[in-house]
């Protein structure tokens, strides 16, 4: 309109952002901008399935002698007590901007280290099948190596904001990152944790390589931390044998050894054919699967409820991932780049964990010590992937925020 003034004019200049159109409006409020609604009734649906899978899978524990006489609800509830502690947490990590989570991420850094040290200290680390990776926090066991994810996505996302200047130089951009995430590496395999390790590796290179690190750069990191983990295999006996097993679980050598945990999660996923045998209906729970409720959860979804129920947490899983690296998208193309980095990073944890999970269950990669996130049994690893995503939740309604003209 010809008559309209310079403000008004400005208010209705679109930002286009994926392909969608975005006006500038000064008439909604902040308070109703809101979030990504799906994005948390996914995560929701997730978490409502993992209360019903964790206590189908973990009812028989109480008539194993290792587990004492412990009540048939004993994990379920463990498990509804560690979803209300990372709502809690959730609620108060999505209140925190993102420039004070930027400000905050060396210190939030330096806290992992302390307390992966603190893990290693006899008396102090809890251990756990010959593993030292807990400490004790009375109600619960919190696991270090959590927070340390959490803490290099946040940290690497930072550095990477830092360092964009001279992104392209070795020396100056990428060997101090490489540097951290080896002292990372060298505190989680004296636990030993590999699995967390390989997590945090991944996570911090493809902070590095969607912060615009070099190409050639990017591939001879991946070609070093693959051959590191080659040695630490190889170095490893029984590592060694986890391979092996992984390659023939049935055999004689392996089926009652390290082939024993695959081989059932295959007969219980075999068992579940197209459809499952039905909810509780599982054998394969009942002291024949080692770590139903926890590693190996998606044996059990795949006994009792077939293909069907796999594939579709395979999709919903898919869908959640992709949906976090487009928030992160949408952050960088509004010059957020930090904000984009960390929810990116967030989309790098949970799709990789989880293809690592899905992968040992059904047998295509070697078994690991990963949990499937927000799925399995586990305290410390519910808290901080519900931190992280509504860290993911923030950096989209300050994206919503600031399409809308409003400022953050």
């Amino acid at each position: 309109m010809m008559g309209a003034t310079a403000p008004e004019a400005a208010d209705r200049l679109p930002v286009r952002v994926g392909g969608t159109e975005y006006r500038r409006t000064a008439a909604t409020p902040a308070h109703v901008l809101g979030f990504d609604q799906a994005l948390l009734w996914v995560v929701v649906l997730l978490l409502a399935f993992s209360v019903v899978m964790v206590y189908s899978a973990s009812i028989a524990m109480p008539d194993n002698p290792r587990f004492g006489n412990i009540a048939p609800t004993h994990f379920v509830l463990r498990h509804v007590i560690a979803i209300g502690v990372g709502f809690v947490g959730a609620l108060l990590a999505f209140q925190v901007p993102m420039n004070t989570w930027e400000r905050a991420a060396p210190w939030l850094f330096v806290a992992s280290i302390v307390l992966l040290i603190a893990v290693l200290i006899p008396h102090v680390g809890v251990v756990v099948n010959g593993a030292r990776r807990w400490l004790s926090l009375g109600v619960m066991n919190f696991q270090p190596s959590e927070l340390a994810k959490f803490a290099v996505l946040i940290y690497a996302a930072d550095y990477m904001v830092r360092k964009m200047e001279v992104k392209e130089r070795f020396f100056r951009a990428v060997l101090p990152m490489g540097a951290a995430v080896a002292v990372v590496g060298a505190l989680l395999l004296a636990e030993p944790d590999m699995g967390a390790f390989m997590v945090i590796a991944v996570i911090a290179m493809g902070i590095l390589f969607l912060g615009g690190v070099n190409a050639r750069m990017f591939f001879l990191i991946a070609a070093v931390l693959v051959a590191a983990f080659a040695v630490i295999v190889m170095t490893s006996p029984w590592r060694r044998e986890r391979i092996f097993a992984y390659l023939d679980p049935f055999s004689e050598a392996h089926a009652l050894g390290k082939g024993y945990q695959l081989s059932h999660a295959l007969i219980a996923i075999g068992r579940g054919e197209i459809f499952g045998v039905g909810l509780g209906a599982s054998v394969e729970k009942l002291h024949w699967l080692p770590e139903a409720h926890t590693d190996f959860l998606l044996a059990v979804i795949g006994e009792e409820f077939g293909l069907v129920g796999v594939l579709t947490l395979i999709v919903l899983f898919l869908w959640l991932t992709r949906r976090i690296m487009q928030i992160g998208r949408q952050a960088i193309a509004l010059d957020r780049v930090f904000s984009g980095l960390v929810a990116q990073g967030v989309g790098i944890w949970v799709g990789f964990q989880a293809f690592i999970n899905m992968g040992v269950n059904l047998g295509a990669l070697p078994t690991k010590g990963l949990t499937l996130p927000l799925m399995s049994f586990g305290g410390s690893a519910i808290l901080m992937n519900l931190v992280a995503i509504a860290v993911v939740l923030r950096v989209d309604y300050e994206n919503k925020l600031l399409m809308r003209g409003g400022r953050v």
